[in-house]
């Protein structure tokens, strides 16, 4: 290891060091997000109100729901005996969560539950739609922010405090049925103006008590000032017998939207698409080198022409016709200089080898021995020997190659 890394590695340690010790004396920022957790001790976690709630609902059973649905828990206690038709349970079902996550099919049954005699208590911003809509209620959040809400029950009864909420409250409720509905609690952020944020709804033989106001119930609000008192104010609005709480999703289980949960909720299903997964990779794995069909030797097409010289050229040799052959090269050689270099090849005289030399660039001397010997084998009038061929060759393949 040269110097100059264990220098670089030297800075890059103290810097980890000075990070660590500078972000050691920094507080830990506060998490606002407002999960509704029963585990989280966040402010707006409900830890606080899970270990409380036996304080709050003084002598009343609590049971929680987590791994199932409303539905599926509602339906399981239902008897369905032509005699009976009722519910093997009586009490008030308890949700508390930012929004309304209950299912359609939940909410139905919910009603069902209700209409038998039993109660629902939801606080909630957010409400399943279909709850809304059935019981012809409409709810409006405030645009604007305010940094103190009054938050009361309509009961003077119960309590005539009004607690101050120094947090922003926006929604409330603009629209209930008259008829049905009953008023339970209300918020103010201006004099003279208030809105209704707690109902009581009657739905056949029960009740819905429906709240816009979650975060009460969160550990922020039970621990701030006299905020506790409010929830105590507004949880004894439920009427006393057992409690069914429902906390699935407030757990810390996250619930999947994806298109295979239902595959993976069923042992079978899920290792038959998990082996299914397994032989697929499987498969590419082995066959993941391309494969093609072997592609034949094909051998290029001889060149006739070379062969057809070849055998014109072997065949004048053969007849010891050297001036023929002679002649035949000295055809393609002043061919070539004119269809290359664009030289008059009519004289082969001082200026045809100056214009040679100068665009090929070959030796001058060789280009002259070349046309003297060109020159005297047109003026020769008898057959030209074979060593008469060798020397021409020679000389042309000098300029040409």
């Amino acid at each position: 290891m040269n110097k100059s890394i264990k220098i670089y590695i030297g800075v890059l340690v103290f810097l980890m060091a000075l990070i660590l010790i500078v972000d050691k004396g920094e507080p830990k920022p506060i998490d606002w997000r407002p999960t509704f957790s029963v585990h989280d001790k966040i402010p707006y976690g409900l830890y606080v109100f899970d270990h409380e709630i036996k304080g709050l609902l003084k002598n009343q059973k609590i049971e929680r729901i987590s791994a199932i649905t409303p539905y599926e828990y509602l339906d399981s206690k239902y008897n369905a005996d032509s005699l009976v038709e009722d519910y093997r349970i009586k009490g008030t079902f308890l949700n508390i969560a930012a929004e309304g996550d209950i299912d359609e099919q939940s909410v139905k049954e919910l009603f069902y539950f209700v209409s038998r005699g039993n109660n629902a208590f939801l606080s909630m911003r957010v409400f399943p739609k279909i709850l809304l809509d059935s019981l012809k209620l409409e709810t409006q959040t405030d645009l604007k922010r305010y940094n103190n809400t009054s938050i009361w029950v309509a009961n003077p009864k119960i309590s005539g405090k009004k607690y101050l909420f120094k947090q922003s409250v926006e929604d409330y409720f603009s629209k209930i049925d008259t008829l049905q509905t009953t008023v339970l609690g209300y918020q103010s952020k201006e004099k003279n103006k208030k809105h209704v944020n707690f109902i009581k709804v009657k739905y056949n033989g029960g009740y819905f008590y429906l709240h816009t106001q979650p975060a009460t119930f969160t550990n922020y609000h039970l621990l701030k000032d006299n905020h506790y008192q409010y929830a105590e104010d507004v949880l004894s609005y439920i009427p006393k017998g057992d409690v069914f709480w429902y906390t699935k999703g407030q757990n810390n289980e996250s619930v999947s939207n994806s298109p295979l949960r239902y595959i993976f909720s069923q042992p079978a299903l899920k290792w038959a698409y998990l082996l299914s997964l397994f032989g697929l990779l499987i498969f590419i794995f082995f066959n993941a080198k391309r494969k093609q069909r072997i592609v034949p030797i094909i051998k290029p097409l001889s060149n006739l022409t070379v062969d057809f010289t070849k055998t014109i050229g072997n065949l004048y040799y053969q007849e010891g016709d050297h001036t023929t052959i002679i002649d035949k090269k000295i055809i393609y050689f002043l061919e070539k200089m004119r269809n290359e270099y664009l030289i008059d090849t009519a004289k082969l005289d001082d200026d045809f080898i100056k214009k040679l030399h100068l665009k090929t660039g070959k030796n001058i001397a060789d280009i002259q021995d070349l046309v003297f010997l060109i020159n005297e084998h047109r003026k020769s009038y008898h057959g030209s020997l074979e060593e008469d061929l060798i020397r021409i060759n020679n000389a042309i393949e000098k300029i040409i190659h």
